[in-house]
């Protein structure tokens, strides 16, 4: 294995281990507060926990065939297995973007003053929100069956991939409603985009101006402790603001691999880690300002303190 291959594994590795970790410890947590603190729970925590649900699946799907073609194992996936790993990957990242505009729209309502015209939304929010679950696992389930149409797996090395290419599998030639599909997934994904950072510059909006009152209030107090809903409107600001980000990066990094008109074996890998980046990071991001975390935190603080002082007589 050349250098350049036992890095790029390396940090494949690491990334999945790390995203995989990240994800699940968070889950565990909101679903420990959500099950078992039910009174403490608030109702946006079961969209953090769908969140952590789809950024596990992609990280996996997206990352594990691309590890094991690294090793050097051949015939990974056949024909089955091509589809079920594509069409499992694609749906979750297509939920990814539709639970994170859902999230940013919920604390956008949320954090709505009561005199806005958006505020009689509020006591809808939580049927609203199962109602957007299914509905966007539906869309994105029925969506992407193109997938299983259109993949199979690789014979041989011989074909003739320019640019991004899967490590085992390819997409039959000539295939048609290939460019309705392209349409409706671009459309789709601009709408939940244009979502995203519509209701994001609504927050920060309402931020500054909160901001703005509490300056004239002259009260230090209250901006020195930030309010619960304050602290995730960060975090989301924040989830928005990366997801954006890394999806217009990878979608750059295709586009180039397109059109170079030569083969990169190494940009399959490259693109996967691009796109895994969102999904990686989500977990540290809400860590970074979460109650749940703070209070978890203590909660394995206070014993320690007084074994400490038991330990020493106090």
């Amino acid at each position: 294995m050349l250098p350049s291959n036992t890095i790029l594994v390396g940090f494949l590795i690491s990334q999945l281990c790390l995203g995989v970790i990240g994800n699940w410890l968070l889950f565990m947590l909101y679903a420990y507060g959500f099950l078992v603190k039910a009174r403490s729970s608030r109702p946006i925590d079961p969209i953090f926990m769908h969140l952590m649900v789809v950024n596990i699946l992609t990280i996996i799907f997206a990352m594990l065939p691309h590890i094991m073609s690294s090793f050097g194992v051949r015939y990974f996936l056949n024909d089955a297995g091509c589809k079920a790993v594509l069409y499992v990957f694609r749906v979750t990242r297509g939920l990814s973007i539709c639970t994170t505009s859902i999230l940013s729209t919920f604390q956008a309502i949320t954090i709505t003053p009561s005199y806005s015209k958006w505020a009689w939304l509020k006591p809808k929010l939580p049927m609203w929100m199962f109602c957007s679950f299914l509905f966007s696992w539906f869309v994105k389930l029925l969506i992407y069956v193109h997938i299983i149409e259109t993949v199979m797996a690789k014979i041989n090395d011989t074909n003739i991939d320019y640019g991004y290419s899967h490590a085992y599998c390819k997409r039959l030639p000539n295939y048609p409603k290939q460019g309705l599909f392209l349409s409706i997934i671009t459309i789709g994904d601009i709408f939940f985009m244009t979502i995203m950072i519509w209701t994001s510059l609504y927050m920060v909006s309402l931020l500054y101006r909160h901001r703005r009152i509490t300056r004239h209030l002259h009260n230090p107090s209250l901006s020195s402790q930030p309010s619960p809903e304050r602290r995730a409107t960060h975090s989301i600001l924040l989830l928005v603001s990366c997801f954006v980000f890394f999806y217009l990066l990878n979608n750059f990094i295709t586009l180039c691999g397109f059109y170079t008109g030569e083969r990169k074996p190494t940009l399959g890998a490259v693109v996967i880690i691009v796109s895994s980046f969102y999904p990686t990071l989500c977990p540290f991001l809400l860590m970074s300002n979460n109650r749940i975390i703070s209070q978890f935190i203590s909660s394995l603080s206070t014993p320690r303190i007084i074994c400490f002082q038991r330990a020493f007589g106090g």
